[in-house]
C-alpha cells in the first residue's frame, strides 16, 4: 500500500472516533513512518524483531504542570509496515489502525488498558 493510501486510512480512523476521544488531544501530532527506528525500539526496550504498531512520545496530560507551554507537539507515530504485516485485509488494517490510535491516545491522556477496553477499543 502506498504511504498516501495508508495516511487516508489513518485520517478515516481519526474521523470515525467519537469526540470523547478526539477532544482530549492537546498539542499532539499524528504521523506515519514505515518502521520504528532503532532509538525508538531501544527506548521501548524492544529489539528489531519485536513488533511495534504505534508509539506515543511526549508529556502525558497528567504529568503536565502549569509551566507546560511553548513546546513542540507530542507525537503519536503509526508504523505502516508492521500494521500492514499483521493484518490480512483492508478492513482488518483499518480496525488495527483505529485500535492503535486509541491505545496511543490513552498513553497521552493517562487512560488505563481497562479504560480503553470499556470504550470498546481493546
Amino acid at each position: 500500500m502506498t504511504r498516501r493510501a495508508f495516511r487516508r486510512m489513518v485520517q478515516q480512523a481519526m474521523n470515525g472516533l467519537p469526540e470523547t476521544i478526539t477532544s482530549v488531544l492537546d498539542n499532539v501530532a499524528i504521523v506515519v513512518e514505515p518502521e520504528p527506528t532503532e532509538e525508538q525500539l531501544d527506548r521501548m526496550r524492544m529489539d528489531r524483531h519485536d513488533t511495534l504498531f504505534g508509539l506515543f512520545e511526549g508529556v502525558p496530560l497528567p504529568q503536565r504542570t502549569s509551566d507546560y507551554g511553548m513546546v513542540l507537539p507530542d507525537k503519536i507515530t503509526l508504523f505502516q509496515h508492521p500494521l500492514e504485516d499483521a493484518t490480512g485485509s483492508s478492513a482488518e488494517l483499518q480496525q488495527e489502525i483505529t485500535k492503535t490510535i486509541v491505545h496511543e491516545i490513552a498513553h497521552h491522556v493517562g487512560w488505563s488498558d481497562a479504560d480503553v477496553e470499556r470504550m470498546g477499543y481493546g
